[in-house]
């Protein structure tokens, strides 16, 4: 026998702020699932948490996949091959660590065959909140051999949307990037174009989170905080110019002070909504400064082998906070309060 966390919806305000949220989720016994023709069994070591998750457990109207009765949450896993299926074409990998592909759709190519409502962990497709997991094969990728368990789990969803977000904004030697917060993908972001070269400009809430982020590879920091016209600092930064890319992780609130930061022609990539809608012109922005804003959404297969590669020709760690499995609520609970820096993430 095997345990999950399951979500059985109690809460009938489906808000993702109610105090009451948590009581959707329980611990489960479950059956371990057998592998069938071409898939494997994962033993699930590391489930690392995004903030969609907390709208999955409300199953809130805010997220675009209601979530069914009895679905496990969390995108992203890393463990160890248990067994394997006729015909698999991990038969000779027993043992080994592997992280799971986010989506059963996007290998490679355009974004259009994505479905959001097939990721891990939403609507009713299982998630990695669980010890086991039955996989196709094709959708099981090796875990970077610098990174444990935990580290590894929390990178495949921020670390793969962070490398989605760089090639869309085509980072590299002699760009500069601004990058938003010391989230799980902002801190991907910093460590991701830092690596291949780039200048990068960090924002965040706190001195101390900064530094976190001068640790990761930024070069310069601002406190918006103590700096609410950020953008402005951000074009002194640069001599007036602008930065080349901007990753967006707020949204609404702050997408004109991004496009105010970015030079002309250059682009900010959207990739989160932390933040409510408001009203906003940003037509003269993106018009007459030729100005691109793009959306991101997840990352395909070959996007996380490619972090997978940077991960491990860097030696790159990221900034994680482990919970114990037992303590999973109040992992969720860390994750609502956005007071950590970089990745959460449940021991399983």
């Amino acid at each position: 026998m095997s345990q999950a966390y399951q979500i059985h919806v109690l809460d009938p305000s489906h808000s993702h702020t109610s105090p009451t949220l948590l009581d959707n989720l329980s611990l489960t016994t479950l059956p371990i699932p057998a592998p069938g023709p071409g898939e494997v069994l994962i033993r699930i070591r590391a489930a690392a948490l995004n903030y969609r998750d907390i709208l999955v457990v409300a199953d809130s109207p805010l997220y675009t996949a209601r979530t069914s009765a009895g679905l496990t949450p969390c995108a992203d896993g890393a463990g160890t091959i248990e067994a394997v299926g006729p015909n698999s074409t991990w038969s000779d990998s027993i043992g080994e660590g592997v992280l799971l592909v986010n989506n059963t759709d996007w290998i490679d190519g355009d974004v259009e065959v994505y479905k959001v409502h097939h990721t891990l962990g939403c609507g009713g497709v299982q998630g990695t909140l669980r010890q086991y997991a039955v996989v196709r094969d094709e959708f099981v990728v090796r875990k970077p051999k610098n990174l444990g368990f935990e580290e590894a789990a929390a990178m495949v969803s921020a670390g793969g949307t962070a490398m989605n977000a760089l090639l869309v904004g085509g980072v590299g030697p002699g760009k500069t990037v601004l990058s938003q917060g010391t989230g799980g993908v902002s801190c991907y972001a910093i460590m991701y174009a830092a690596a291949v070269g780039a200048r990068v400009i960090a924002t965040s809430s706190s001195d101390e989170k900064l530094e976190i982020a001068k640790k990761l590879g930024a070069s310069d920091i601002i406190n918006y905080k103590t700096t609410p016209e950020w953008s402005l600092e951000a074009l002194a930064l640069t001599e007036q110019r602008g930065v080349d890319v901007v990753i967006d992780v707020a949204g609404a609130q702050t997408v004109e002070q991004s496009l105010k930061a970015t030079r002309q022609g250059g682009t900010v990539v959207m990739i989160g909504f932390l933040t409510e809608s408001k009203p906003s012109d940003l037509v003269p922005l993106l018009l007459f400064g030729a100005k691109t804003l793009k959306g991101i959404l997840g990352n395909s297969k070959v996007m996380l082998e490619q972090t997978v590669a940077l991960t491990e020709e860097h030696d790159l760690h990221p900034e994680i906070n482990v919970f114990a499995w037992t303590d999973a609520k109040k992992a969720f609970e860390a994750l609502r309060a956005q007071n950590s820096v970089g990745k959460i993430v449940i021991r399983v």
